[in-house]
């Protein structure tokens, strides 16, 4: 991955990106911090997210969203080029329940790019990342963006 700085482009392309989500708007996922290859992501707290209503505990497929969205992302930010980005395998293990009342976090990194495929970790926690609810490996697919999305991503980046 390049040494340069991310692009104002591609910075500006990833919360984007996933605000386009439906499910990701839906579970108010936000963008914290985007580099080559790496993303931040949260999700804040809320009662349409319980999926345990006696503990309060925040829904396992709302973690795996969080883990699946922001390690696709991390791999769209390996590239030196705007690639589209589809999920291949994603493996969740949960480590504990997350904590009733609090933000969840999630660090996914790309540590292997090839041609077409992208391999990528992800952690996801609440208070330490160092005692994680989940971690994550996944393998995404890559293919090329049509000139006329680049263009639009272009036009976009432009009036932000």
């Amino acid at each position: 991955m390049p040494d340069t700085p991310l692009p104002d482009l591609l910075r500006s392309a990833g919360p984007l990106m996933i605000d386009a989500l439906p499910h990701a708007r839906a579970i108010g996922m936000r963008v914290i911090d985007m580099d080559w290859g790496a993303c931040v992501a949260s999700i804040p707290y809320a009662e349409h997210l319980i999926g345990d209503p006696d503990t309060g505990v925040i829904h396992g497929g709302v973690v795996t969203t969080l883990l699946d969205n922001a390690s696709g992302l991390a791999a769209f930010l390996a590239g030196d080029t705007p690639m589209q980005v589809a999920t291949l395998d994603l493996r969740i293990d949960y480590n504990r329940p997350a904590v009733p009342g609090k933000a969840i976090y999630a660090r996914a990194t790309c540590y292997k790019l090839t041609r077409s495929v992208a391999f990528v970790r992800g952690t996801a926690w609440e208070t330490e990342e160092r005692d994680p609810v989940a971690t994550s490996v996944g393998t995404f697919m890559l293919t090329e963006v049509p000139e006329y999305m680049v263009q639009l991503a272009a036009q976009i980046g432009s009036q932000q």
